[in-house]
């Protein structure tokens, strides 16, 4: 999450943080930076959202002169051609972000090295980035997740990213993920792998505040109905590694409930 510093003519500290998709949400994040960063002076904070990939070069963002919204990626930057499209190809308002093909943009991969050395050229009238967002009438866009990510519960599609950006606002979260576990009422519900913050437990009372929280915070539809405490498996880079977290849901179809899994419908004080 990079920072942008200077010292505005009244002393004070501008900042302006630049995240990118799967950052915490701005408000969140500007709010842990300023309270780590120990300087006494104001400091006016900018959360500035924006897309890109190792593949392709920046083609949202909140630039310098827009005023920003809070949990946003933006809006179409000059010269670039995007849009929201559905499994088959026609634009919607949430849906995979793609990128026109004609013309090719210049900041696209060329194409994928194979193991015998030749290149797969990217080829179709759109990249599809594999990132989903909902772009509404004013063309400012907001993350989604991951389309590989998104799921479904009771016929409702969750989006993780959503409920993580909830959770992690509750002051005993450090970091959270939500895959889907199965259900058999429900076929599959949101579960939430949470890490604590030193000086919380990983008993009931913490379930039992955030279960609490994420009631004042979303729809019922929406709502993580279970929850295990521990440290996140990641990768060398540090990102989460989802797709141990799917297997080892997905292989408990017919498994007992985990000891250390807590469940709403456990809790009585919530009904």
């Amino acid at each position: 999450m990079p920072w942008q510093t200077a010292r505005r003519p009244d002393g004070a500290i501008s900042r302006r943080i630049v995240r990118g998709l799967s950052s915490p949400p701005p408000d969140k994040a500007g709010a842990r930076k300023a309270r780590d960063s120990g300087n006494r002076a104001a400091v006016a904070r900018r959360a500035s959202g924006f897309v890109g990939q190792g593949k392709l070069t920046v083609q949202i963002a909140n630039a310098p002169s827009q005023e920003v919204a809070a949990g946003t990626l933006g809006r179409t930057l000059p010269g670039c051609r995007v849009t929201v499209l559905d499994d088959n190809d026609q634009e919607v308002e949430e849906g995979e972000l793609a990128v026109s093909m004609t013309p090719r943009p210049p900041g696209l991969m060329l194409g994928y090295l194979q193991e015998d050395g030749s290149l797969r050229a990217v080829e179709g009238d759109y990249y599809r980035t594999g990132d989903a967002v909902h772009r509404d009438p004013d063309g400012v866009f907001t993350y989604v997740g991951r389309v590989d990510d998104v799921f479904k519960s009771s016929d409702y599609r969750i989006s993780p990213f959503e409920l993580e950006s909830v959770l992690i606002e509750h002051e005993a979260v450090v970091e959270a993920a939500v895959v889907p576990s199965p259900d058999q009422l429900r076929l599959s519900v949101p579960k939430a792998f949470i890490a604590l913050a030193a000086g919380h437990a990983p008993d009931r009372e913490t379930a039992l505040s955030i279960f609490r929280h994420i009631r004042s915070r979303l729809a019922g539809y929406k709502r993580v109905r279970r929850i295990t405490f521990g440290q996140l498996p990641k990768t060398v880079s540090g990102k989460i590694r989802r797709v141990e977290l799917h297997l080892a849901e997905a292989a408990r179809v017919n498994d007992p409930v985990p000891r250390d899994e807590f469940e709403e419908d456990d809790f009585p004080e919530l009904l």
